[in-house]
């Protein structure tokens, strides 16, 4: 049986052909790159990924097949997927299926067969772009057809997606351990490892919808707030940070990751920027300015924050010094920041990083640590 056609067709006019992998189709995406060599599944399930079509660099995909437990969220969340040499066989005990089956039951449209690194090359020199994968029927309609298609898609820049991928309603997991009180959790696209990772510290998680106003927050009582990772640009979601600034009036302990940390960066004052090309994989090297350690860091973000890398600055929304916690070492990208007057700060990546590293899963420690602080300055002054 001959194998079906497929092409990636980008913004600038660039054409990769190759054979269709997973369901067969159309579909639109920003296309992007990830350098990760493993956990394909936590990728593919990573909410932050929506809008996006994934070129992966690592040239071959699939060996260890797919399984029910090691899901980031609910379903997959990217919109296209892009490998170069997938697994003919699936040699993993623990695989419940292939892969080419789970993208093709989760609709998702791929393309296999052609030069990753070649397209991860082309848009390290031209940015990421707007594409589309077209395969079966599809990838028989003429080339000026399916480039208008693209140049008619809409632009990562300016989308607000959150309201795609975050819970319809309120879900509660219990605290583990020593317990440190409720934690709200805006879900802007939180993966499940993060849940288990506060809950595995005291916390009684509280996931709340994106829409969730500050009175929804203080109706859970929480000893502290959580702002998730998440897809979309940081500029389109002014609701989530006057929200987010409600929570820092209040004096609530705050964490952020991801767009989390882009959306505490607004709230503080300070501007976002898109990267020519973002930070995606599970391979990052980060410096933690408190310790002079480096990091390698598991990143998925094409924004970032605005702001000094070097001493502490005024916020403008009158939040106090605020300094530049982390530094990413390939571009010197803002990857943390610290709030000095109150109990808050963020990093761009991610802590819980399932399938690894997790060089960075201390935050979760220095996260419990300050609302156990916290929580003993208010009963010392009560």
């Amino acid at each position: 049986m001959s194998p079906t056609p497929a092409v990636l067709v980008l913004e600038d006019g660039s054409r990769y052909e190759g054979e269709a992998y997973g369901a067969i189709g159309r579909t639109l995406g920003e296309v992007v790159f990830a350098t990760g060599m493993t956990g394909y599944q936590e990728t593919l399930t990573d909410p932050s990924y929506a809008g996006q079509i994934v070129v992966m660099t690592a040239p071959h995909i699939g060996n260890t097949g797919v399984n029910d437990e090691d899901p980031e969220s609910r379903r997959i969340w990217v919109e296209g997927y892009v490998v170069r040499d997938p697994s003919r066989i699936v040699s993993n005990w623990r695989a419940d299926r292939s892969l080419d089956e789970e993208l093709a039951a989760n609709g998702i449209v791929g393309i296999a067969g052609i030069d990753t690194r070649a397209i991860t090359r082309h848009l390290r020199d031209t940015g990421s772009m707007r594409g589309a994968i077209f395969s079966g029927e599809e990838a028989a309609l003429p080339e000026a057809e399916q480039l208008r298609i693209v140049l008619a898609s809409p632009e990562m820049s300016g989308q607000n997606l959150g309201a795609q991928v975050t819970v319809p309603a309120p879900t509660v997991t219990p605290a583990r351990g020593e317990q440190l009180g409720r934690l709200a959790i805006i879900d802007l696209g939180v993966k499940q490892s993060t849940v288990e990772n506060m809950a595995d510290r005291g916390f009684e998680v509280h996931v709340l919808p994106m829409s969730s106003s500050f009175a929804d927050i203080a109706a859970v009582d929480p000893a502290a707030v959580f702002y998730s990772n998440g897809p979309g640009d940081p500029a389109a979601s002014d609701a989530e940070v006057l929200v987010l600034r409600e929570v820092l009036d209040a004096g609530l302990p705050f964490f952020g990751i991801c767009f989390g940390n882009q959306l505490f960066g607004r709230a503080l004052g300070l501007g976002t920027y898109k990267l020519p090309f973002g930070h995606r994989g599970i391979n990052q090297p980060v410096l933690d300015k408190a310790t002079g350690r480096v990091e390698i860091t598991a990143h998925n973000h094409g924004f970032a924050v605005d702001a000094p890398l070097e001493g502490a600055i005024d916020s403008p929304n009158g939040y106090g010094p605020v300094e530049v916690s982390h530094v990413g070492l390939n571009d010197q990208v803002v990857e943390g920041l610290r709030a000095l007057d109150i109990p808050a700060f963020s990093v761009q990546y991610h802590p819980e990083a399932a399938a690894g590293p997790h060089d960075a899963n201390y935050l979760f420690d220095r996260f419990a640590e300050m609302v156990r602080a916290h929580a003993a300055s208010k009963e010392s002054r009560a």
